[in-house]
C-alpha cells in the first residue's frame, strides 16, 4: 500500500518527529510511504530520505496559506504517486489531504491533530481560520487521529467530529531512550561541571507556546536555595537568541544556564538529566520530550498542557502554566526527594512508558487504521 504523509513543514518539531518516527518503524514490506511537506525540505528531510522514503518539498511560504500553485504541485504529485492512503499531519497538511482529495477521488484521507486548544481566541488568526474549517468539513476524513485525550475532547467541543476519531498518542523508543551513566558523567565533563552537579533540562524551541520566560523565572526562584544548572537546547535556543540572552541576564542566571541550540544527541543529554521540564503555556498535546524523558528514567516536573498529567501519572510532578513558583516548588520537592527517591522515580516513569507507549506499539495501531 502507498501511503502518502502531507505535513507542513520538516522542522524537528514534535509532530514531525513523530511522523520520523513512525517512518523509521513502518512495515516496508506491507507500506510504501513517501512525505509531502508543504513548505520546504526542512531539518528531517535527509534523516527521512536516509530511510529510502521519498521527499517532496512545495515551497510554501511559512505562514502563509497554500497558493494555487501550491495546490497544483500538490495534485500533480499524488497524479503521479498514486497512493492508497492520503495521511495529513497538522491543520495545514490536514486540509491540504483533504482539498487534494476532492481532485483525486475514492483515496481515502486521514487526518492527525497535534494540538491542543485552551482557548480559540489565543490561537494566531490563520491557525483559527484554519481550525473553524477543519470542523466544518471534519466529516470527511476516514479518521480523525488525535494525539491525546484532551486534544480529541477539545476540538470536538469546537464542532469536529466524534463518529470517525481516535487517539493514538505518540510512541517512544524506549532502546533508544534509556537510562545511561556514562551519559550523565560525558555530559558534566563537556559543560565543566562537578560529577554531582544537579541538571535541570528544558528541550525544546524557542517559541512563545513553550513558555521559556516561564523555566527561567522558575529557575531564578529555585537558585536562591539550591546550586542548580540548567540545561536548554532547541532551535534558536542560544545566546544569540537576544530576547533570551537578556532575560537570562536580567535574572541573574548567566553562570547557571547552558544553552546548547539545536542538538541531534537528544537522547544523551536527556539521560543525563536529574529533572526534565516542559514549561510550556498553552498549545501542547502529547509533548515528545516527557516521554523520552521517562523513558530516560529521569523524573518530570510538568505544565498541566494537553495530556502531560496522563503521561506522567504519579511518576512526576504537573503544576500549572505560566505559574514559576508553583513550577519551582515541584522542583524542589523533587530535589528533596534525594538522588535515590529521584531514581526510583524515574524507574516508575520508565515502566509505565515501557507498559503504555512503546513506538512498536503506536505504530502498529497508525498501521492498522491503514488496512
Amino acid at each position: 500500500m502507498k501511503i502518502v504523509h502531507i505535513i507542513t513543514g520538516l522542522s524537528t518539531g514534535g509532530a514531525e518527529m513523530m511522523l520520523y518516527n513512525l517512518l523509521s518503524q513502518t512495515n516496508r514490506d506491507r507500506f510504501s510511504p513517501t512525505v509531502v511537506s508543504l513548505m520546504d525540505r526542512g531539518a528531517l528531510s535527509d534523516r527521512i530520505s536516509a530511510l529510502d522514503i521519498p521527499v517532496h518539498a512545495l515551497g510554501m511560504q511559512p505562514g502563509k496559506l497554500p497558493t494555487p500553485v501550491i495546490f497544483w504541485k500538490l495534485i500533480r504529485t499524488l497524479h503521479q504517486l498514486q497512493p492508497s492512503i492520503i495521511q495529513g499531519w497538522m491543520y495545514h497538511g490536514n486540509i491540504a489531504a483533504y482539498i487534494a482529495s476532492l481532485f483525486t477521488p475514492k483515496i481515502p484521507v486521514i487526518w492527525g491533530i497535534h494540538h491542543s486548544i485552551a482557548a480559540l481566541n489565543a490561537e494566531k488568526q490563520m491557525t483559527q481560520a484554519l481550525i473553524k474549517l477543519g470542523a466544518k468539513i471534519s466529516n470527511s476524513p476516514k479518521k480523525i487521529v488525535f494525539v491525546s485525550q484532551t486534544s480529541r475532547s477539545q476540538h470536538e467541543a469546537l464542532g469536529y467530529c466524534s463518529q470517525n476519531s481516535c487517539v493514538i498518542p505518540n510512541g517512544f523508543d524506549t532502546a533508544l531512550f534509556q537510562p545511561s551513566s556514562k551519559a550523565r558523567s560525558e555530559v558534566r565533563t563537556a559543560l565543566k561541571l562537578a560529577p554531582d552537579t544537579l541538571l535541570i533540562g528544558l528541550f525544546c524551541r524557542y517559541h512563545p507556546m513553550k513558555d521559556h520566560a516561564n523555566f527561567l523565572q522558575a529557575a531564578a526562584i529555585l537558585t536562591k536555595k539550591y546550586p542548580v544548572h540548567f540545561l536548554l537546547a532547541g532551535t534558536d535556543v542560544t545566546s544569540a537568541n537576544q530576547n533570551l540572552h537578556q532575560l537570562i541576564d536580567h535574572l541573574g542566571l548567566s553562570l547557571q544556564i547552558h544553552l546548547l541550540g539545536e542538538r541531534s544527541d537528544i537522547p544523551q543529554l536527556m539521560a543525563a538529566l536529574d529533572i526534565a521540564t516542559s514549561a510550556s503555556a498553552y498549545g501542547e498535546a502529547f509533548p515528545l520530550v516527557v516521554g523520552e524523558a521517562m523513558s530516560c528514567g529521569v523524573p518530570c516536573a510538568v505544565t498541566d498542557v494537553g495530556d502531560s498529567e496522563w503521561i506522567v501519572s504519579n511518576t512526576g510532578k504537573v503544576v500549572p502554566p505560566k505559574n514559576p513558583q508553583a513550577l519551582a516548588e515541584a522542583w524542589q520537592e523533587l530535589i528533596e526527594l534525594g538522588s535515590a527517591g529521584r531514581t526510583a522515580l524515574g524507574k516508575a516513569a520508565r515502566v509505565r512508558i515501557q507498559e503504555n507507549f512503546t513506538l512498536d506499539a503506536i505504530v502498529a495501531q497508525y498501521q492498522a487504521l491503514y488496512v
